[in-house]
């Protein structure tokens, strides 16, 4: 498995550029609401398109660079994953159905047994 090794250390651009990025999607909110009267469409793309431009900018900095490397070795990690056939799944979903109701039929039993003890006990019934 290849290791990537990236530096940690966060420096001061980097830290401007995540205060820029989170200061561009709270403005690009803020402009969502401020423009109202205009159509949900056209907001909806101007939100998008400065979400996209924020998360580009994030992904400069050292974090993001961090972020990136995490997600494409959680993607071979799944990638290599054996999953389970439709039969397998349909199989063990039975069998937890199965074993979920045998249990709920226990513990009707083990309540039954000790409300008839308690009202035998309190002399209420039984």
């Amino acid at each position: 498995m290849a290791t990537t090794t990236v530096d940690s250390q966060s420096s001061l651009p980097d830290t401007i550029k995540l205060i820029i990025a989170v200061l561009l999607v709270i403005l690009s909110l803020g402009g969502f609401y401020y423009f109202s009267e205009s159509s949900l469409l056209y907001r909806v793309l101007g939100l998008l398109a400065v979400v996209i431009a924020a998360s580009a900018i994030a992904f400069t900095t050292t974090r993001g660079k961090n972020l990136v490397a995490f997600m494409g070795g959680a993607r071979m990690e799944v990638r290599k994953m054996v999953w389970p056939t439709r039969v397998e799944t349909m199989q063990t979903t039975l069998i937890v159905i199965v074993m979920v109701a045998l249990l709920a039929v226990v513990l009707l039993i083990v309540d039954s047994i000790l409300g008839w003890l308690v009202k035998l006990f309190l002399g209420t019934g039984g």
